[in-house]
């Protein structure tokens, strides 16, 4: 009886010193969370408080590149949005589908008739480059690009009068080779399109400008790229990016190897969340957290420390939510919510609600400790295996 006791004790004892050693570990990554939480405040209202140039880059013809697919939801006001930009008279507004009956057409057309005056051409062509669909539509509607400036944006960004102006401005600057925007999250529907957004807004918004501000994160984001036309000419082109998943990162790596940077312009932008299942909400983010996971592996692990409220929950449940524990639980759950505050009023507007927070953020921690379980995606309706460089293989 005495040897069978003992081993068991020992079995115990093995799981409560494991079990303490998570508890320690979990509320230092919290604390550490909550420094990094208070400093992404400080950075966000910094950030996207800069004084913002007015002035347009004078002489230069600028081309808008849309790649569209479907009528999704609040399509017609994003697009809309950049027909309404200032000096936009030097702007011609290319939009591409690879199928005649696609949904986007009729908003495409409607809009043509209410802006006569705006250069518009609508490019329905079919072929289809390699295994990035969107990447296939850009290569085709490009072609009649005849402009100085591209800017790539996709179908779900919305943007003020004051963007193009902005984004050519920051172009303009010495040794800049590539410019994108940060943007916040615009619900289109239900409420996970709401929880959705609020993911956008205040967190992957808020790692983005502390990535650029501490110098570790060069972003280049769908929301827009734009560059020169020589630019993309000496690196390849768009059909040099037909296999990629992270497009955008993957122009953005190309451009910084001819030795010109990439840059933020302070222009923000909205991106519409349109998810209407928990499901699809998942399938969403779990497809760009395996992509960061492969392209940046060590950043990505990294990030842990921007879930501070279940790091903390964690290392309270354990220690039995002692006084100390539950300081780091309740510092965590204070820091989440004043980073909400900072970013809604940076933007100007409530951006979600700040309530839901905690489980927005249990959420994100799952889809984070999920993304290391594989590396398939779902993308469109079909199944990827995303390599370590980024490049897709049909499952």
């Amino acid at each position: 009886m005495g040897e069978t006791r003992a081993p068991r004790t020992f079995r115990m004892v093995s799981l409560s010193v494991m079990m303490t050693t998570v508890g320690w570990i979990a509320t230092a990554l919290a604390s550490v969370g909550v420094a990094y939480t208070v400093a992404s405040s400080a950075f966000v209202q910094h950030f996207l408080r800069r004084e913002r140039s007015n002035c347009a880059t004078a002489g230069e013809t600028i081309a808008i590149l849309k790649p569209l697919h479907g009528a999704e939801p609040g399509l017609r006001q994003n697009l809309e949005s950049f027909f309404n930009q200032d000096g936009g008279e030097a702007t011609h507004l290319i939009f591409g589908v690879h199928d005649p009956n696609d949904g986007a057409v009729g908003v495409v057309q409607a809009l043509r008739t209410l802006y006569p005056h705006t250069a518009v051409e609508l490019v329905v062509d079919g072929a289809i480059h390699g295994k990035n669909r969107k990447i296939s539509n850009v290569v085709n509607l490009s072609r009649g690009a005849d402009a100085a400036i591209l800017v790539l944006s996709d179908s779900d960004i919305g943007v003020d009068p004051k963007y193009l102006v902005q984004v050519s401005d920051a172009l303009s600057k010495p040794g800049v080779g590539v410019v994108t925007c940060p943007y916040y999250g615009r619900p289109e529907g239900g409420f996970w399109s709401r929880f959705a957004a609020m993911g956008v807004s205040y967190q992957f918004l808020p790692n983005v400008i502390t990535g650029v501000v501490l110098g570790m994160a060069h972003p280049c984001m769908g929301s827009t790229i734009a560059l020169r036309r020589e630019t993309l000419e000496s690196i390849g082109g768009f059909v040099a990016f037909k296999d990629v998943l992270a497009d955008d990162y993957a122009i953005g790596a190309a451009v910084r190897r001819l030795g010109l940077a990439s840059t933020l312009a302070p222009a923000v932008v909205s991106h519409s969340c349109s998810e209407a299942t928990l499901r699809e909400l998942f399938s969403h983010e779990l497809r760009w957290a395996r992509t960061i996971r492969g392209l940046d592996p060590l950043g990505h692990a990294g990030s842990v420390v921007t879930f501070p409220t279940p790091l903390a929950l964690v290392g309270a449940a354990i220690f039995h939510f002692s006084p100390p524990a539950l300081a780091v639980l309740a510092a965590a759950l204070a820091s989440r919510t004043w980073l909400a505050f900072r970013v809604d009023r940076a933007i100007g507007r409530r951006l979600g609600t700040w309530w839901l927070l905690p489980i927005r953020d249990m959420v994100g921690m799952f889809v984070f400790l999920a993304s290391f379980a594989g590396r398939s995606v779902e993308w469109r309706g079909a199944k990827f295996h995303v390599t370590p460089d980024g490049d897709l293989r049909p499952v």
